[in-house]
């Protein structure tokens, strides 16, 4: 297929919580999966390897780039690139936008997902969602170099925190045919193992509102907001 899909995160966790369901399922159909992740999250979201007899800022961004290679690897990721730009605050330079720009060129994705706009509790995921549409402008442009692409849709998956970011998702993913992936995938961030659990209620509270088949057994789901409006010939899908 020639469509992608670029997943563009703050912190090495953030997309095996949030959109890891998505990555299975979309990578399982066949479309290249590339991820970006723009820190190591190594000072702010790495609290139990700094609690680790020896640890080091080096031996932390070790550790979690491990845990990120292998849960992309499991969730069927084509690509994943690091930009290593710290965390707590993660700092947007003009050379950032300019990578990530001609990152969306390489790739010509049909689909971005990112952070949504707002998330007070984590300033790093607002940073990332405006470099997201910098980027995505300047990807379109013309006058940038005539390898310009056609405008990527761009969905915001679910936050930590859906009440304090003003969150309304108008998209819901059934992830239930993926979810052992996208376990195992979270089992990987022994980093953040506490937060294990918690991912899996938001999986089982959003495959409930999904829910269609609930005979079938336990359903799991993810939750999306798209910024730009869709086109459609038709209203109704088969």
């Amino acid at each position: 297929m020639s469509s992608s899909i670029v997943v563009v995160t703050a912190h090495v966790g953030d997309f095996v919580w949030r959109c890891g369901g998505a990555m299975a399922t979309h990578a399982a159909q066949g479309y290249d999966v590339h991820l970006v992740c723009l820190s190591f999250g190594e000072n702010g979201e790495s609290n139990l390897i700094w609690k680790e007899e020896g640890a080091s800022r080096d031996k932390v961004k070790e550790a979690r780039r491990a845990e990120a290679l292998e849960a992309a690897r499991l969730l069927g990721a084509s690509s994943s690139v690091f930009y290593d730009l710290g965390d707590y605050p993660l700092t947007i330079t003009p050379e950032v936008i300019d990578r990530l720009s001609r990152a969306f060129r390489q790739y010509r994705p049909s689909l971005v997902i990112t952070h949504p706009e707002k998330d007070p509790s984590n300033l790093d995921h607002c940073r990332t969602f405006e470099a997201v549409l910098l980027a995505r402008m300047k990807a379109i442009a013309p006058g940038h170099g005539n390898d310009f692409i056609k405008p990527p849709q761009v969905l915001c998956f679910e936050p930590h925190q859906s009440e304090l970011c003003g969150f309304k998702p108008n998209m819901l993913l059934d992830i239930t045919s993926v979810w052992d992936k996208k376990k195992a995938a979270m089992e990987t961030m022994q980093a953040q193992r506490n937060l294990w659990g918690y991912y899996e209620r938001v999986g089982l509270q959003r495959g409930a509102q999904a829910g269609r088949r609930a005979s079938t057994g336990q359903l799991y789901g993810e939750a999306y907001q798209s910024i730009f409006p869709s086109v459609h010939t038709s209203f109704i899908s088969n």
